[in-house]
């Protein structure tokens, strides 16, 4: 799928003269990929290849990540270019945003999103999921601890310091101090780091603040999502429409790569299997791709396996799921003669 999708690369390369480099961490359901920092050294492999150039076009979709990881990436790509813009197919979510925040300019097409930026806290330390499996953590959100002191003073009216610090201890009892300090320090560092970025954008003061206060709080969910018209007229970003012939390849581009890592079908174990009793799989979840330097994925090996389960209850049929690889392979093939290929 790759050797396909080169020809595509190379075309979208010449029509905004860039180059461009292509980042898609998986969402299908049951095989989610997250941004991460184990990605660093194969970007700068790809960026090697490039070399220093004017411009690098960032394809990327994701449903976001670790903040430290997108902050540290899109800083990267900025050692090898003097101009850095993204691409945004369909989604580039929470971290993603983040990523986006700190290009000179942003491509959305008419389906593409963004979202708020405000993160949530996983640590050991981390209140257990009621009735979770056992060491099953629940992720902390920025903006429900916010939330949950604003409905008590707005919705119950609660006004008093000794009510409201009652309430403290309360939520301290379900959620460790720890945790709750981190709260503060991860909405700081996040609006420190969407400040830092914005400032390619070339964005008035004024402006910041809003762009910055929606992302991180005032949008409400974490779930809401920005489409390009709210992004450049309401928030006032700099965001591009492709035109119609660029808009053809990037979703030629989408839909080949949605295709190979099947974003829109979820793990389906019974599916796999279909009438046989043990397959092999291979399954790619994640792809980091360049004209120049080739294309590396995160895929995981395994076996599946029909077994039965002698209990105290009878024989119960199940399917076994046994991991045989997990990480990252590469793969580079000669570019294509792009007069063989039109739009």
């Amino acid at each position: 799928m790759y050797a396909a999708r080169l020809a595509d690369y190379k075309l979208l390369e010449e029509m905004v003269d860039t180059k461009l480099l292509v980042y898609v961490t998986g969402d299908r359901q049951g095989w989610e990929t997250q941004i991460a920092s184990d990605v660093l050294d194969l970007f700068v492999h790809h960026l090697d290849t490039m070399g220093v150039v004017k411009k690098i076009s960032l394809y990327l979709y994701t449903r976001g990540g670790d903040t430290l990881a997108a902050w540290s990436l899109v800083n990267l790509i900025r050692q090898f270019c003097d101009e850095l813009h993204i691409i945004v197919p369909s989604k580039a979510h929470s971290a993603g945003t983040l990523m986006c925040l700190g290009a000179n300019s942003i491509i959305m097409t008419k389906q593409a999103t963004l979202g708020p930026i405000d993160p949530s806290i996983n640590t050991p330390l981390n209140p257990q999921i009621p009735g979770g499996n056992p060491g099953a953590k629940a992720s902390v959100s920025v903006e429900a601890i916010r939330g949950f002191f604003e409905w008590a003073k707005t919705e119950l009216a609660i006004r008093d310091d000794e009510s409201l610090a009652n309430i403290l201890i309360k939520l301290a009892d379900m959620v460790h101090p720890l945790v709750l300090g981190q709260v503060y320090r991860a909405k700081s560092q996040i609006q420190m780091l969407a400040r830092k970025l914005l400032a390619h954008q070339h964005i008035s003061d004024d402006r910041l603040d809003k762009i910055i206060s929606f992302l991180v709080s005032d949008s409400g969910s974490h779930d809401y999502t920005i489409y390009r018209r709210e992004a450049k007229e309401n928030l006032g970003l700099n965001v591009i429409k492709p035109t119609n012939e660029e808009y053809n390849v990037i979703k030629r581009i989408y839909d080949s790569i949605a295709s190979e890592l099947k974003l829109n079908e979820p793990y389906d174990q019974e599916g796999m299997l279909g009438s046989s009793n043990e397959i092999q799989y291979t399954i790619k979840r994640c792809l980091i791709e360049s004209v120049s330097g080739g294309s590396h994925s995160f895929v995981s090996e395994g076996e599946l396996k029909r077994i039965t389960i002698n209990t105290p209850g009878g024989i119960q049929f199940a399917i076994q799921d046994t991991r045989k690889f997990e990480g990252w392979r590469y793969e580079n093939v000669p570019v294509p003669n792009l007069q063989q290929y039109s739009v």
